[in-house]
């Protein structure tokens, strides 16, 4: 089966009216890209597309096999299946995966009601997001080996998915929200007490990385009116990345990364900061970033059936999703969607694949980033 999704070859039909000449984007991608006009349609989410990117969470989130614990065994009885283990988030291969499975199926289920796998998707949340196992989830949280289980990637999703119920108004958006809601406060609670504590940000390119974690933990902070989270995340974000300067993009990527060290630097800041500060902050941080420079290359995957090698599909999609978000609070850096839609122009037929070792997270990174596309446009 394909688990990622056979028509995003049209997407990229479909969104690209015209080329990116080879002056601008050359077959080499060198790093040093200028944008010179608007040449890439801003690509859109429309419902073929979405009905194939629902294959991904209507397959992946009752998968329970491949599976990646990431679990500490405190003793012999504590060896679960994942199911029993996680009776909510045991599919997608590990529990990150699964949480932002669900996060698609609820997006596209929001965004499309005419969905053709809607009946299906919501037949398997309502089979696995009960009141009863959310509870099975909150009591693996609180077990004493695993408090800092999915310490923060697992934990921001979780925040996101929240977020995405919250703002779905329907009998099931809040059906499913109020369940979900008990185990989002101790995540949120989490947060709270584990900032304090972090002396040093975490600057890689993959699940730990503090920027990011903190981004996403703050819009549903602001979303639920959350002032200990927020006020906690403010103060770190700028105590942290303040200071910062002229950041070394053109190092990036490294090989495993799926996210941009510096641009979820900004993707933070930007929210945190005044407009003021952010653009004095964001020049100094990025020169050039202004009048639409930056030294990147369009990433490329050797192997995709390589679950590491992989990463650098997402890399793309996460760097579209904040140059879209940033263009979006800030009109004056609309010239940066010209390199978010190349990147994920470039991106979305590479999806098309038979294999799980991104078939199970890569169509969130993609809905993500076509959501962020239409919040630019």
């Amino acid at each position: 089966m394909k688990y990622v999704i056979y028509a995003l070859s049209i997407l990229t039909l479909l969104s690209s009216k015209e080329t990116v000449d080879s002056e601008s984007f050359p077959e080499n991608n060198e790093k040093q890209i200028e944008v010179v006009g608007d040449q890439i349609s801003t690509p859109q989410l429309t419902l073929e597309q979405a009905n194939n990117l629902a294959q991904l969470p209507l397959h992946c989130i009752e998968t329970e096999y491949p599976n990646k614990m990431g679990h500490v065994t405190a003793s012999p009885e504590d060896q679960k299946r994942p199911s029993v283990q996680h009776p909510v988030f045991y599919g997608c291969f590990d529990w990150h995966s699964a949480v932002h499975g669900y996060w698609s199926a609820v997006t596209l289920l929001k965004q499309f009601p005419e969905l053709e796998a809607r009946e299906e998707l919501l037949e398997k949340i309502n089979r696995n997001l009960t009141a009863d196992n959310i509870k099975v989830e909150i009591a693996y949280l609180n077990t004493k080996d695993n408090k800092t289980f999915e310490r923060t990637y697992g934990w921001a999703w979780l925040l996101k998915l929240q977020q995405e119920l919250d703002t779905w108004d329907s009998k099931e958006g809040k059906e499913f929200a109020e369940i979900l809601q008990p185990l989002t406060d101790v995540i949120a609670q989490r947060y709270v007490e584990y900032l304090p504590k972090l002396n040093y940000a975490i600057r890689v390119g993959e699940h730990s990385n503090t920027a990011f974690g903190m981004a996403f933990a703050y819009d549903y902070a602001v979303h639920a009116q959350n002032e200990a989270l927020q006020s906690i995340i403010e103060i770190k974000a700028k105590e942290f990345y303040s200071n910062d300067a002229s950041c070394p993009i053109s190092w990036e990527p490294s090989g495993y990364d799926f996210l941009s060290p510096c641009l979820e630097e900004i993707d933070i800041m930007r929210r945190v900061l005044t407009a003021e500060e952010f653009h004095a902050w964001v020049n100094d941080f990025l020169p050039g970033i202004e009048s639409g420079k930056l030294d990147v290359e369009i990433g490329k995957v050797s192997d995709r059936s390589d679950g590491k090698l992989v990463h650098i599909d997402g890399l793309n999609l996460s760097r579209a999703w904040v140059l879209y978000g940033l263009a979006a609070q800030y009109p004056e850096y609309n010239n940066l969607t010209e390199i978010a839609d190349a990147h994920i122009t470039n991106t979305l037929p590479n999806l098309v694949a038979d294999d799980y070792a991104g078939g199970h997270w890569l169509g969130s990174f993609a809905i993500y980033a076509l959501q962020n596309a239409s919040n630019a446009e």
